[in-house]
């Protein structure tokens, strides 16, 4: 029966996948240029090239491939669990050699970077695009469907707040202070973890809406159904703007750290933090004010975020997804811009902004996919024909775009201001600027927008249950 609550088992299994990915995904975000340009050793305008290059072919030519054949995949797990099996394996091991400097040439080191980032990418998708397809035939139930994004995203804050606080202190230990030895050992668990994770969304999960027969399309009518979906370029839109800015000002907030917050506030502000925290046994922060502040002011936005998360489901299911995501995303970039203005030595306003803004934000993460489920419900109302894949992998063109645009931003603008890498406390004023431009005006400028195109989104609360009730009944005709 398509209406049967899911069991609190299956929410979490499913929750898990994303776990796993996002030890990949916000890595990928957070330490990418930083690791190309001052770990790895290429220049800004390489590390640029790479990240905006293969992201943006991986972009448009991998995910519309997996979404056509995940669609058309028929097997006795269903159409999209068998991709999770799949390619659990296989994407472990490249997110490892994704993440390990060889002793090649400068040149030998740039087609290394092309190629492994391109096999993750590609594996990536594989990955994730089925499973994030899976969340629209889990279950046909709006509010369930809340319910499995609320869970599903918990998981991922998880997953950051691991990424975003404890990995570059961890990286820094495990290493002895050699940040590739460090992040190399640090990516092999995260992969043996992630492989394990799912593997079990694989066995805990099940697809219940099958499309009948006569519902079957051609990849063309998937594709005219797609430009004529308005929803869909809305979201899609709305997506590239999102993943544009957590891209660009993840990837910055470590440059930020480095070379604009003041070492000697941050270190006084942290100082009986640490202190506690090594009381409890947790000594792997050390004495590098710089890691243990990035950490520390990750965990502050990502305690808020989940927070957030938790009211997501409720605001959702009283005014709708639309305006609930409209209204906080808005409010959530107030937070961005105000980076602007603090000076270097304000740490508890530091701290405060990230504070207010994850937990803004928080209530907005449950919502895009949740709302993507509903432009592929959407789809099949209107053209009684189901290409649930296909409109996620479209979604997830626009979340590499992104991911591609925001992380080359990071690397072009530092360059064209005048960033040195590997020169902490050496660099020039304009350098300094470009740091803190990052964090603050370039990133709101692509929420603000997205939040402004939401208010042209038409399937609103009425829509939602309006579409919900007509598909039950079609589907139990």
């Amino acid at each position: 029966m398509i209406t049967q609550p899911l069991s609190l088992k299956e929410k979490i299994g499913y929750s898990l996948g994303d776990l796993s990915a996002n030890l990949v995904f916000q890595t990928l975000i957070t330490y990418l240029a930083y690791f190309y340009t001052d770990i790895y050793g290429l220049n800004a305008d390489d590390a640029t090239k790479i990240i905006f290059t293969v992201g943006t072919v991986a972009a448009f030519a991998f995910n519309p491939i997996v979404g056509a054949l995940a669609d058309r995949t028929n097997s006795k797990w269903g159409k999209f669990r068998p991709w999770i099996l799949w390619t659990a394996i296989p994407l472990g091991v490249t997110s490892v050699l994704a993440f390990t400097t060889p002793d090649f040439s400068y040149s030998g080191k740039v087609i290394y970077a092309v190629v492994t980032y391109t096999l993750l990418l590609l594996l990536y998708a594989g990955s994730n695009l089925p499973y994030s397809a899976l969340s629209g035939v889990i279950t046909g139930d709006m509010k369930e469907r809340n319910s499995i994004s609320a869970f599903r995203f918990v998981a991922v804050m998880f997953a950051q707040f691991f990424v975003q606080v404890f990995m570059l202190p961890i990286i820094n230990y495990v290493g002895d202070g050699d940040k590739a030895l460090g992040i190399e050992i640090t990516m092999t668990w995260l992969a043996v973890i992630g492989t394990v994770l799912l593997l079990i969304t694989f066995i805990t999960t099940k697809e219940r809406i099958v499309p009948k027969p006569e519902q079957s399309s051609s990849l063309s009518d998937d594709l005219r159904d797609l430009v004529k979906n308005i929803p869909w370029v809305i979201m899609l839109t709305v997506t590239i703007l999102q993943f544009t800015t957590l891209a660009m000002k993840g990837g910055a907030y470590v440059y930020y750290f480095e070379n604009y917050v003041s070492k000697n506030s941050l270190s006084d502000f942290i100082s009986p933090i640490i202190d506690f925290l090594s009381d409890i046994g947790i000594n792997f922060f050390g004495n590098d004010p710089v890691s243990a502040g990035f950490g520390l002011f990750n965990a502050g936005g990502i305690i808020f975020m989940i927070i957030g998360i938790g009211l997501s489901k409720m605001l959702a299911d009283r005014y709708g997804k639309r305006n609930v995501f409209a209204v906080f995303l808005f409010i959530s970039t107030l937070f961005i811009l105000v980076f602007y203005i603090l000076p270097p030595d304000s740490i508890s306003l530091i701290f405060g902004a990230q504070i207010f803004h994850g937990f803004f934000y928080g209530i907005t993460i449950p919502l895009l996919w949740a709302m993507i489920a509903d432009v592929a419900d959407y789809s099949e109302w209107k053209n009684n024909r189901r290409a649930t894949a296909i409109i996620f992998s479209a979604m997830m063109v626009g979340l590499k775009l992104g991911l591609s645009i925001g992380g080359a931003l990071v690397a072009s603008i530092l360059g064209t201001y005048g960033y040195v890498p590997n020169s902490a406390g050496e660099q020039t004023e304009s350098a300094i600027l470009g740091t803190k431009m990052l964090v603050s005006v370039f990133p709101s400028i692509p929420f603000l927008l997205a939040a402004g195109l939401l208010f042209f989104y038409i399937i609103d609360k009425n829509l939602e249950d309006k579409i919900e009730q007509d598909l039950l009944k079609r589907r139990n005709d």
